[in-house]
């Protein structure tokens, strides 16, 4: 199957067809992504939360989202491969934020880099955008400015709507090709996506965004103590993998494993 480029997300959009996209984090889930064919992979700073076991993607740094892209392209070879730039990554200064980008580009085999923002970021996106650094925006719940948006919660409602336009059609103009609606109201994703330059895609946004993620431990069901409203489970994974370690406990405590078949002569 021919890799997945920017004229092919667009390409599918202007057919009407939805995009997929799964955040993940190392080569064996990639992997899985890419047979599944799904069309976009994010490797997201949500490895904070879901990989280490953070209370927040605040703490992850430019060297670990580097070391996961490249395990999660060596798993991806077809699929659009996008990149978290992290927290204080990008927000000093420009000069800065324009070599820590291009250093993801050059050292993971990424597609793009995402960024979280609005009107603050609209320079460097233009810059990126300038210089051949395709750039995916990030509006609505800000995970990395978690503590100024009071929690986790849903943005864009009453007098935030405002913002949250504001913030999309900045990200639009400066040249972000794809822009991701997080926990947003699903009737101002439909007003935003609505004859959008960009491809939106939707986390908590409601059905009329160009394509939906979800984080794949999520959707797998791996992770059992967070459940946020917007997803879905398709399987039940940490029931699967703890029935599977109880067995292995039971044979090898029986004396079961390892039997003949599993012995060298």
């Amino acid at each position: 199957m021919e890799s997945i480029t920017i004229r092919t997300l667009f390409k599918k959009r202007a057919e009407g067809k939805k995009i997929t996209m799964v955040s993940t984090y190392d080569y064996i889930s990639a992997k899985l992504c890419d047979q599944a064919g799904i069309d976009c992979i994010l490797v997201g700073d949500s490895l904070g939360m879901v990989f280490q076991g953070l209370d927040s993607t605040l703490p992850v740094t430019l060297e670990e989202m580097i070391y996961h892209a490249k395990a999660v392209r060596r798993g991806a070879r077809r699929a659009f491969l996008i990149v978290d730039m992290p927290f204080m990554s990008y927000q000093v200064s420009l000069e800065e934020a324009l070599r820590n980008c291009g250093r993801v580009m050059k050292e993971t085999g990424a597609s793009a880099v995402k960024l979280e923002g609005g009107e603050e970021i609209a320079e460097l996106i233009h810059r990126l955008v300038r210089i051949g650094i395709p750039v995916v925006g990030h509006v609505g719940f800000t995970p990395q400015s978690v503590h100024a948006l009071g929690g986790y919660r849903v943005v864009g409602k009453g007098e935030e709507a405002e913002r949250v336009r504001r913030d999309f059609r900045t990200l639009e103009d400066a040249g972000a090709f794809m822009i991701v609606l997080e926990s947003v109201p699903r009737e101002l994703t439909r007003e935003l996506s609505t004859g959008s330059k960009s491809i939106t895609i939707g986390i908590g946004a409601g059905p009329h965004c160009d394509g939906q993620v979800l984080v794949f431990h999520d959707l797998v069901g791996l992770v059992e103590d967070i459940r946020p409203k917007f997803v879905r489970r398709y399987a039940q994974g940490a029931n699967t993998f703890r029935e599977a370690l109880i067995k292995f406990k039971e044979d090898v405590e029986k004396g079961l494993f390892p039997g003949e078949e599993e012995s060298y002569g």
